[in-house]
Parts: structure tokens; sequence; C-alpha cells
């Protein structure tokens, strides 16, 4: 399995956030993406996830389960974390692993590795930043999709939460699995690429440049 981009490029109003991007992911591989603030790190893992369109390019998951249907096969972690603060953490997680499809983890086994077990029945409203950024991290535990998508995944998390989500990002990836994930920190996700999204913004023209 590998996931293949080619000439890929984001507009945000009249700005073109980057363009002509391309790259190969094999299975067993993670891609960290860097960059500064408003490159578009964010806005390309919504494309990759289906969550907005691309200005131009294509990209396919060869090999996939679900080749017919790209979104079927990733798993997506933005800034939110998706929960509803009334119900408990346990009842959160049942409602995503069902809702997924393609079962993995049970709920208690996924709390657990993250390091919340023993809080299954707390509402999520009564959760740390921390804890609800670890129960959003279970998500990806508790349903089998190939590709993680993760933006920020490690904001909230204390050193050892923080160890403990690499743990399990490194079995993904030594599974076949594959990671693209944006961040400002340095990550320990195993075998890896480096994408530096700032490389592909297009320059601008010069009378632009002097008007500024």
């Amino acid at each position: 399995m590998r996931l293949v981009v080619e000439k890929l490029a984001c507009r945000r109003g009249v700005r073109m956030l980057f363009q002509g991007l391309g790259f190969t992911l094999e299975a067993g591989r993670a891609l960290i993406v860097t960059g500064p603030n408003g490159t578009g790190k964010s806005s390309l893992l919504r494309i990759l996830a289906g969550l907005a369109r691309p200005e131009a390019g294509v990209l396919r998951l060869e090999g996939a389960p679900e080749p017919n249907d790209f979104a079927e096969d990733v798993h997506y972690l933005g800034h939110l974390d998706a929960h509803k603060g009334a119900l408990s953490a346990q009842e959160n997680l049942a409602f995503w692993r069902a809702m997924l499809g393609r079962p993995a983890l049970t709920v208690g086994e996924a709390m657990e590795a993250v390091g919340l077990g023993g809080l299954e029945r707390l509402p999520v409203a009564v959760l740390s930043a921390g804890q609800k950024r670890r129960l959003a991290l279970a998500r990806l535990l508790v349903a089998e999709r190939p590709l993680w998508l993760l933006d920020e995944p490690t904001t909230a998390l204390d050193v050892a939460a923080q160890l403990r989500f690499a743990e399990l990002a490194r079995a993904h990836v030594a599974a076949g699995g594959l990671i693209v994930a944006a961040t400002h920190a340095p990550l320990d996700f195993g075998p890896c690429d480096g994408l530096d999204l700032g490389a592909w913004r297009p320059a601008r023209p010069v009378a632009e440049r002097i008007d500024a």
C-alpha cells in the first residue's frame, strides 16, 4: 500500500498556499509535515481526508482495503477532539467505534492503551484538556484504518502521554500502516520522511512584493 500525491495545489481565498506538491508515502512509514504557520499544513491534511478540495492535482491510496472510497481508509484527527461533553468517555468512544466500522480494539482496550483506564464512566465535560486529547487518540485504535492523518497530535499531552502515543504510532507503522502528521514539535514515529511545506509555497509576483 502507498499514498501517492501528484501536482497538488491548495488555494485559500485569493492566496495560493502551495502548488506542484508531490510525494509518495510507502506502507510502514510516516511523513512528518512541517513549515511556518500559514503554509497550509492543516489544509493539506483536510484535502487528504476528503474534507476539502484541492485547487489542482490528484491523490490516491494504492492497495487500500476500500480502493473506491478513500475516506473509508483514513483516520483524521484535527485540532478539535470531536467529543460530546454530556456523554461519558466510554459512550463517546463506543459511538465512534460503531460509526467508523472495521472494529479493532475494544473501547476498554483502547482507553487502557492511551492511559485512560478507570475513567470510562466520567462525562467528557469533566476531563482535562490532556485527557480529552488522549480520548481522541483512542479513536484511532478502535477502528482499523491504514492511513492516519494527524494535525498536531500531541497538543495538550504531557511528556508521559506523548511517549505513550509515540509507541502506538510506531506500532501502527510497524504493522504496515501509514501516518501523515503536521507538527511544530518533534515526533518519534519510527521510519519517517520529512516534508517542509514552506518549500512548496509559490513565489509572489515582483509587482505584488513591491506593493507589499
